[in-house]
Parts: C-alpha cells; sequence; structure tokens
C-alpha cells in the first residue's frame, strides 16, 4: 500500500502539471506514454525490444499519437494514418526478410497495437489542446473513468453477486459496473453543473438529460476498455501491463478505459 501511495504521488506531481500546461508538454508525454504502451505489449508477449520490428512499431505508433500539426511538412493530402501505413508495409515487408521469423501474426499483434495506443494517446494531447474548452473536457472525461472505475469497484465489494464476465475479468460483477456507471453520471452533473463547466466546454450544450446519456455512454465504453486489456492480459498470463508504475502495474494498466473513452468524445464530435 505505502508503495501504492509514493508512485500515485510522484505520478500526480509529474502529470498535474503536464495537464494543466498542456501545448507541446502533453504532447510529448502523449507520445512517450505511446512508445512505453507498445514496449509493454512486446514485453507481455516475451518479444526483445531491441529489435527491427520494435523500432518501427514504436515510430509507427509515434506517428499516431503526434498531433495534426506535427505533419505539416508531409503533402496536404497525408495525414497521420497515412504516414502510418507506410510503417505497416514496413513490418510486413521485415515479415519476408526474416523468413517468417517474425511472422504475419506477429505483425498483426504490433500494428493492432500501433493504432489501438497511438491513436488513444493522441487524443489524450488533442483534447487538451482543443479550442472547445480542452482541459475542461479532458477532465470530464477522467472524470468519468475514475469515478466509474472505484465506483464500480466499492460497490461491487459491498453488493456484488453476479458476475459480469468471468471467463475474462472474474472480480467484475452487474452491481459493480451499473454502480460505476451511477456514480459517474452523479459526478458528472456535480461538475459540469456544479462547477459551471458547460461556460467553457464550448461543444457541450447545458442539456443535462443529454449529459446523462453522454455520461453513460463514456462510462460503459470505459468499462469496455477496461475489459479489453483484461482480456489480452489474461491470454498472455499475466497480471499487470508492466511495471513502470510500482504497486500499480504498467501504463495500459492506468489508461485502458482512457484508451476507449478519448477516441470516442473525438467521435461524439466534442472536438
Amino acid at each position: 500500500m505505502k508503495k501504492r501511495i509514493i508512485t500515485a504521488i510522484v505520478a500526480l506531481i509529474i502529470f498535474i502539471p503536464i495537464i494543466i500546461v498542456g501545448g507541446v508538454w502533453i504532447d510529448i508525454a502523449a507520445s512517450a506514454l505511446a512508445v512505453v504502451g507498445l514496449s509493454e505489449i512486446y514485453i507481455m508477449r516475451k518479444r526483445i525490444i531491441v529489435s527491427l520490428d520494435f523500432v518501427i512499431g514504436a515510430i509507427g505508433v509515434l506517428l499516431l499519437s503526434l498531433p495534426e500539426s506535427a505533419l505539416k511538412w508531409m503533402p496536404d493530402s497525408f495525414s497521420r494514418f497515412d504516414l502510418a501505413y507506410v510503417f505497416v508495409a514496413l513490418l510486413l515487408i521485415w515479415m519476408v526478410f526474416t523468413k517468417n521469423n517474425y511472422n504475419f501474426e506477429d505483425a498483426g499483434t504490433t500494428i493492432l497495437s500501433m493504432f489501438y495506443i497511438g491513436n488513444g494517446f493522441h487524443y489524450l494531447a488533442a483534447i487538451r489542446n482543443s479550442d472547445s474548452g480542452g482541459l475542461s473536457l479532458l477532465l470530464f472525461g477522467m472524470i468519468i473513468v475514475w469515478v466509474t472505475d472505484s465506483g464500480a469497484y466499492f460497490v461491487g465489494r459491498k453488493l456484488g453477486r453476479h458476475k459480469l464476465y468471468p471467463a475474462i475479468s472474474p472480480n467484475k460483477t452487474w452491481e459493480g459496473s451499473i454502480g460505476g456507471v451511477i456514480a459517474a453520471v452523479i459526478f458528472a452533473i456535480i461538475y459540469m453543473v456544479g462547477f459551471n463547466q458547460f461556460r467553457n466546454i464550448t461543444t457541450m450544450s447545458p442539456n443535462i438529460p443529454m449529459l446523462i446519456i453522454l455520461t453513460i455512454i463514456l462510462s460503459i465504453a470505459g468499462q469496455i476498455g477496461d475489459l479489453v486489456e483484461s482480456a489480452y492480459k489474461r491470454f498472455y498470463g499475466v497480471k499487470d501491463s508492466g511495471k513502470i508504475l510500482p504497486g500499480h502495474g504498467g501504463i495500459l494498466d492506468r489508461f485502458d478505459s482512457m484508451l476507449f473513452v478519448l477516441p470516442l468524445i473525438h467521435a461524439l464530435g466534442f472536438i
């Protein structure tokens, strides 16, 4: 417990100023987190990160995590996805050169991880640096994720009877899941109405029923992101995605829900 608390304090001391300042600092942080996230996938799979395929994948995930403004040197018709596809092709070519020592399944895992992790962390920075109340909107998403997680944990411990998905995550219950959603709705209303955040988030209208629906959608998305990470950790036979955060696991352990929620905030048109 002491180790968890110390890690949490140190992480917050580093992370909170980056979120508040935003700009290039959160761009750099998001890209660094994306590369670390990809390395955790490699380590879970017991693959060497000092390898050409990891370097190619790392550059790909880096490009996907970068802001669009970082690619202004490219032709206007080019997006970060177009550029990332170059590295997808390089991974497939590397498969040929290694005579399937690095095979199609390996390439597929790296490519999927590039898009899953890179795009998720891209929106961590993109939301913060957006003109539609970036800091307030990012905190809105984070509050939903954190409160859902905490609410599900405490309600599940007290009232949990019916398993949610025991084949993937044996400790999660339907009662905890629903409790997490309800807690998220309550805190979202407190944050948006009590702290008048509708004034800051210009893309969100002051409509309480719509706020409740949005919160429910994002809360469920966050729980799906959690289950997704549980699924691949169970597949690889590991408890945590990494050890970079003593007592808390890896970067993917801390951002699993965010990797689903943040792109969804963009997809729903809030940035």
